[in-house]
């Protein structure tokens, strides 16, 4: 006979409310605390705000260059209009600030010299100069400034950015990065940082001191020499995301213990877990 094991309502809704598209490293068990995936046509404002109006590096970051499609996407677009360059994002900036766990996007990266996309995560206490990257961090998960060269960017910047500035910072191969949607993952412990692609180990490092204070999230996309000449590019371009993911890791259950002791009076052995389960075994006589 089949056997079924009930569900929770509370888990029941959670899963539905988090399509099961991406996994965690393995190894571990973990828990959703904050998904996107960008239904509909008006972005969820208890989950994210825009950033813009305003000036960004070589161009303008604008509000109305982050919507969604209706298809199931986030578009952040790069555009040329009256002479100015936009682009944007969002942010989590006031609605989900968190320290460790794993993070992970996918994407499609934007496919025009002078505009590259980011996945990063910052607060305002990465300004704090003095104990290294641990009271505050700009983590880059990945950042694409290389068109056509099938790499992008990982990086850690701490001591804000100024003549204090310290960074770390890596170009992970990664081929076939402008033909398609690609998954981008980080592993963030106390310990240090591990970055994945499409669910693959990439780097590590622990460099200037692991961030132990929680940050938001962004999702942008720059403008600026870096990535090439903005004026060779046919705008616009768009950088295609289909979703974002954070997993908290579930500690481990306390181990079960086994109290053991004798009954004189019923002849038993007695068996108690901490979990309030019981088991009673009957002790076996030995005749001589």
């Amino acid at each position: 006979m089949p056997r079924f094991q009930l569900i929770p309502t509370p888990v029941l809704a959670l899963l539905a409310a988090v399509p099961l598209l991406a996994d965690p490293p393995a190894g571990a068990q973990w828990k959703p605390v904050f998904a996107d995936d960008f239904q509909g046509t008006e972005l969820d404002a208890a989950k994210w705000e825009k950033v813009g109006d305003g000036k960004r590096r070589g161009a303008w970051w604008l509000r109305k260059n982050a919507f969604l499609d209706g298809k199931g996407n986030l578009v952040v677009r790069s555009t040329l209009e009256d002479g100015k360059y936009g682009c944007g994002g969002l942010r989590t900036r006031g609605k989900f600030r968190h320290a460790f766990g794993y993070y992970e996007i996918r994407c499609r990266v934007p496919r025009q010299p002078g505009t590259w996309a980011a996945f990063w995560l910052y607060d305002a206490a990465q300004g704090r100069i003095g104990n290294g990257g641990r009271d505050g961090a700009e983590i880059d998960i990945f950042e694409s400034p290389w068109l056509g060269k099938n790499r992008y960017n990982i990086a850690v910047h701490w001591d804000g950015y100024g003549k204090d500035h310290k960074s770390w910072s890596r170009a992970i191969e990664a081929p076939g990065l402008d033909d398609d949607f690609h998954v981008f993952g980080l592993l963030w412990t106390p310990e240090e940082y591990v970055f994945y692609y499409d669910g693959k180990e990439v780097a590590r490092t622990s460099q200037g001191g692991v961030c132990q204070v929680p940050l938001y999230i962004k999702v942008t996309t720059e403008i600026g020499d870096w990535a090439g000449d903005i004026k060779r590019a046919e705008l616009p371009d768009d950088f295609i995301v289909d979703w974002v993911r954070v997993w908290d890791r579930v500690a481990e259950p306390a181990a079960k213990h086994c109290l053991l002791y004798t009954s004189d009076a019923a002849d038993d052995l007695l068996c108690v877990d901490l979990g309030g389960r019981r088991l009673i075994k009957k002790k076996t006589h030995l005749h001589t």
